[in-house]
């Protein structure tokens, strides 16, 4: 009876450890929305925005970019932004932008050790 209850107990402890953030999709911030421009073509807009998490054959001029971030397995923001084209080229484009990432954390500088002079040669 003992072992059925702690093999219980550690199996319901083990789903209450630790829950990872979970990020999906395309990550576009303000900068890169604002290079957007009217009349580029689709290779350019996948070497600006990446490939689109959704490109449906029933809506063929029409990319969608999605974002979802969910952080400890909450979901908490969605982002969205559609990039209409015509001809193969982008006519408009409406959604969502994120804010840029936060800046890398950076280790504390290490002491620098300035340099000794090697003796002169003789």
């Amino acid at each position: 009876m003992r072992i059925p209850a702690l093999l219980l107990l550690a199996v319901l402890a083990a789903g209450c450890v630790h829950k990872i953030d979970i990020e999906q999709g395309n990550y576009v911030t303000q900068d890169v929305y604002d290079k957007l421009k009217p009349g580029m073509t689709r290779a350019q807009v996948k070497a600006l925005l990446g490939t689109p998490l959704l490109a449906d054959i029933f809506h063929a001029d029409r990319w969608d970019y999605y974002f979802d971030n969910a952080p400890g397995g909450k979901s908490a923001a969605h982002k969205h932004l559609a990039v209409y084209f015509k001809d193969d080229k982008v006519v408009r484009w409406v959604g969502d932008v994120n804010p840029p990432p936060p800046p890398p954390v950076r280790a504390e500088a290490e002491p620098s050790i300035a340099p000794t002079a090697e003796p002169a040669a003789k």
